[in-house]
């Protein structure tokens, strides 16, 4: 069972980063994907904390501490499934100059992006239209850059998500 999973997901690992040869696509991948790093990822967040009034403000102090708290279970979860990057494991695969080294499972920004996002779309369901193509785009980029495995981006989806929620029902 586990190994039909696990040819099942390197065929969609294989769907997605087969098109990275696509100028445009690469200019777009490579870009998003930094949405979910650290660096964008923590300063909107403080920059929303610091401009936004009231319960925007609460939101984003929800999404903040949502963005601290989700990296403490990727960061043991990467260290308890030491998961090799797939440009490491699987042949063919295209990846970026300079790759990420450390384990895949989960993918952080993916976690990231979901866990930021996730308050907003709570308090402001609108929202969605804009910010969740954003977060598919990052996730899907963490698969196109050949860093990360489909099951990676999903577990990040679900750890930002779940870290979302619980602290926008905490906090407002």
């Amino acid at each position: 069972m586990l190994r039909k999973w696990y040819d099942w997901e390197c065929k969609l690992f294989y769907s997605i980063n087969r098109y990275f040869d696509q100028k445009w696509l690469n200019t777009y991948f490579r870009s998003i994907t930094h949405v979910g790093g650290a660096t964008f990822s923590i300063t909107s967040v403080m920059l929303a904390i610091w401009l936004l009034r009231d319960e925007w403000r609460d939101t984003a102090i929800a999404s903040a501490i949502a963005l601290a708290l989700s990296h403490i279970p990727v960061t043991m979860m990467k260290k308890i499934y030491p998961r090799k990057r797939p440009y490491i494991s699987l042949h063919e695969t295209k990846v970026t100059k300079n790759p990420l080294t450390d384990h895949s499972f989960p993918s952080g920004h993916t976690t990231a992006i979901f866990s930021v996002i996730v308050p907003f779309l709570l308090y402001a369901p609108a929202l969605a239209v804009c910010l969740l193509p954003i977060a598919v785009s990052v996730a899907v980029s963490r698969i196109y850059l050949g860093l990360h495995y489909p099951s990676d981006v999903l577990a990040g989806c679900m750890l930002g998500t779940l870290f979302g929620i619980a602290s926008f029902s905490v906090l407002t």
